[in-house]
């Protein structure tokens, strides 16, 4: 597919146009089909609508005509989104809706009255400069609406090849503001990308047999072999490539645009100079971060640093045409970096926001490459995680983001800043990433001119900074072994100070999902224990002992032991549910049940005795629950009424066979046992079972779920005796395994 095969469609459609025009009886003058949007480009994909407008004079009455046009044109197969008008109407419909004005931006003549497209055209295009002004801020409002809505193509995990920003409705965009002739755009550079995104969609077209725009992970495949691609990463790079160079082109040529509005409101007549020196050797130059004159770009190694720390510290672009100067002629950093050069950097990622701008520019004018050239490796690489919404890449830049927010918990912003520069730089390896990371990290430190022991940190935090984030919600935080695991790997008080920030900055800038305030609760919990029990060491002392937890035990169950409660509390995203009674084997289980029957997403749970009373906790992800209901379903349950076996065993396919574990050393206090499988209800359920039929109790459970599948932790203990032996163990195990696989079907 290419700009020729578009050009043959639309000279397809231009001829059924014609004909569908001429066999009707419309008047010989005054009336003029004309195509507008990308027909009236002529960039017709495979299952583009044909966009038309039947124009006519003031003076001219459409007749019948005017609807017996449509119906060859319908009758062809072709989806057809037209219109018919008066030239003056077609003109104030372009001046009242942005959207219609576009469109009629790029009309062409089909067929009819040549002398009313060009009225038309000249009109349209005439109004459109002299009222470019106010226009454009409406306009530019509208395309960050859509950017909202969509994303970014060159780094949305699903991206919308059309409406993303850096897509085909931003390269339109950008011609049209070149139409206003307020500002200009790099032609070719534009062209080549446009080009680069209509042939993909021709191609996405013909591969779905219809129209459409948002790329689905499982198209990539064919794409790739369509278009002469390797892999799928390769054609990925090539898209999302075209995407980002449409969008640093986008965003400097609007703030350009918004410079020129702003100034005419405000700036008028002012005599302010054209360069403000704001640093040694750099200037602001309306918005613009540019070399200052006479600045010594053989002599300073720190020019393009400065000027990217200033133009983000500041909101302000940093001009392209400076950057690549610097990266042609400019003088290059010594290894070491000079203390100076590092400050600068970590003020450049401390920017917020302002940093993602800056350094779009920096990648897109080659100055990454000075800077930190092991960037090359996460560029523009797609996530393997479905729950990350962005490429490595711009999910790197955004944890930077996300940390120069936390900058103020740390005694070291600096470490934290440029751990989460690096904490991603192994992806693409096919060693573990955080492994792979690790030495990288530290060589990169030592280059930007960390000593050895702040480089030693710094590679540390890469090497774990998912350590957190996996204890946190597949093992116990209530169990001493935890928090030694954790301590083991950080060594000091500070690491773990700084991996909960990292950690926190990572999640934020994933997903949603990955912080939720669940997930932070518990990232926080093991976070603090492990600086507690680290200061604790350092002091010489011993860590701070977690205490079980006390709680009332309700009246009704005091007054009968066989009775339940069911307590339900708010949490920020979720529920907490107390369920207090006797103590008896099985218990947990039925709780279980009572959240899987009622279709309950359970996150976490803990059980523990006090005195002859069984309590347990449940972390669910429903909120507004009643805990009437529960009680009503618990009691049901544990009396026999309810059958939970016939409504929870149900086989569902399943591509992977469940696997199950034992972690030995996991705990000092119980026997670990671990479930993977795909994500369903009942098997909490199912497992408590299971292990209660075996005379066993679970004293905690852990779910997690990462992507389609569920990591299932429980902490078995033999009743009153503690940890399984390795025959106890293995039969615990074996018993699960059997249970799970007789709920899934392989294949």
């Amino acid at each position: 597919m290419s700009a020729a095969d578009r050009e043959q469609r639309t000279e397809a459609a231009d001829e059924l146009c014609a004909a569908a025009f001429a066999g009707v009886a419309a008047p010989d003058s005054g009336v003029a089909l004309v195509a507008v949007g990308g027909y009236g480009r002529r960039e017709l994909a495979p299952y583009s609508d044909l966009d038309l407008v039947l124009v006519h004079a003031d003076d001219v009455e459409p007749g019948d005509w005017a609807t017996a046009l449509w119906y060859p044109l319908w009758d062809s197969g072709h989806k057809i989104d037209h219109a018919v008008r008066s030239l003056t109407g077609t003109i104030e419909a372009a001046d009242e809706d942005l959207k219609v004005a576009l469109g009629l931006l790029d009309a062409r003549h089909v067929a009819g009255d040549p002398n009313l497209t060009l009225q038309l055209r000249t009109a349209v295009l005439g109004r459109w400069r002299r009222h470019a002004r106010d226009r454009l801020p409406r306009l530019h409002e509208l395309v960050l609406n859509r950017h909202r809505l969509a994303g970014e193509l060159a780094h949305e995990s699903v991206p919308d090849i059309k409406e993303a920003e850096g897509g085909l409705r931003d390269a339109g965009v950008l011609r049209a503001l070149v139409a206003t002739w307020l500002v200009d755009v790099p032609h070719q550079e534009m062209e080549r990308s446009r080009q680069a995104l209509l042939d993909f969609r021709d191609q996405m077209h013909e591969h779905a047999g219809r129209a459409g725009d948002r790329v689905a992970p499982e198209m990539w495949p064919e794409l790739a072999e369509r278009l002469g691609f390797d892999d799928v990463v390769a054609v990925q790079m090539h898209v999302r490539r075209a995407g980002r160079r449409l969008t640093h082109l986008s965003r400097l040529t609007w703030q350009r645009v918004d410079r020129l509005t702003e100034r005419r409101a405000t700036l008028r007549g002012s005599r302010r100079p054209a360069l403000e020196p704001i640093a040694p050797g750099v200037a602001l130059s309306r918005g613009e971060v540019v070399l200052d004159k006479g600045a010594p770009v053989a002599g300073d190694p720190l020019l393009l640093l400065r000027a990217a720390a200033e133009a983000a510290e500041r909101g302000a672009v940093l001009a392209p045409a400076t950057v690549s100067r610097l990266v042609r002629d400019g003088a290059r950093l010594p290894e070491p970096w000079p203390a100076e050069a590092r400050q600068l950097l970590v003020r450049l990622l401390a920017a917020g926001r302002s940093l993602l701008p800056v350094w779009e520019t920096l990648e897109e004018t080659g100055a990454t490459d000075l800077i930190l050239p092991e960037w090359e490796r996460i560029r523009l690489l797609p996530h393997a995680s479905a729950i990350h919404r962005f490429t490595v890449d711009r999910h790197v830049v955004e944890t930077c983001i996300e940390a120069s927010a936390l900058i103020r918990r740390v005694a070291r912003p600096d470490v934290l800043l440029v751990a989460a520069l690096l904490h991603d730089i192994g992806k693409g390896d096919l060693t573990e990433h955080s492994i792979a990371g690790e030495p990288i990290a530290r060589e990169v430190a030592a280059r930007i001119g960390f000593d050895a022991e702040e480089a030693d940190l710094i590679g540390t935090l890469v090497r774990w900074h998912l350590l957190l984030g996996e204890v946190a919600t597949t093992r116990d935080p209530d169990d001493p072994a935890t928090i030694e695991h954790v301590v083991a790997r950080l060594g000091t008080a500070e690491a773990a100070s700084l991996l909960l920030a990292l950690t926190e900055a990572d999640a934020r800038s994933a997903s949603a999902k990955a912080w939720s305030s669940w997930r932070a609760g518990l990232v926080r919990q093991v976070g603090t224990r492990a600086h507690a029990a680290l200061l604790a060491r350092a002091a010489g002392a011993s860590a701070p002992r977690i205490a079980e937890p006390e709680m009332v035990i309700p009246a009704a169950v005091l007054a009968d032991p066989g009775a339940v409660h069911v307590g339900v509390e708010a949490t920020g995203d979720g529920s907490r549910v107390l369920v207090v009674s006797g103590d008896r084997v099985g218990l947990l289980a039925d709780a279980a049940a009572m959240l899987a029957v009622l279709r309950i997403g359970i996150r976490a749970a803990r059980a523990w005795t006090q005195g002859q009373y069984g309590l347990s906790v449940w972390e669910v992800a429903e909120q507004h629950l009643d805990p009437g209901a529960l009680h009503d379903r618990l009691s049901g349950i544990a009396a026999g009424r309810v059958d939970v076996s016939r409504r929870l065993a149900r086989r569902a396919p399943s591509r992977l066979e469940p696997t199950v574990q034992i972690r030995p050393g996991a705990s000092a206090t119980a026997t670990v046992l671990e479930v993977r499988m795909d994500d369903r209800q009942g098997v909490v359920h199912l497992v408590c079972s299971v292990l209660a039929g075996l005379g066993m109790s679970v004293r905690s459970a852990h779910v997690s779920t990462l992507g389609p599948q569920a990591v299932d932790v429980f902490y078995v203990q033999e009743e009153g005796a503690g940890i399984l032996s390795e025959e106890r163990a293995a039969e615990a195990a074996h018993a699960v395994r059997e249970a799970v696989s007789a709920l899934v079907e392989t294949g």
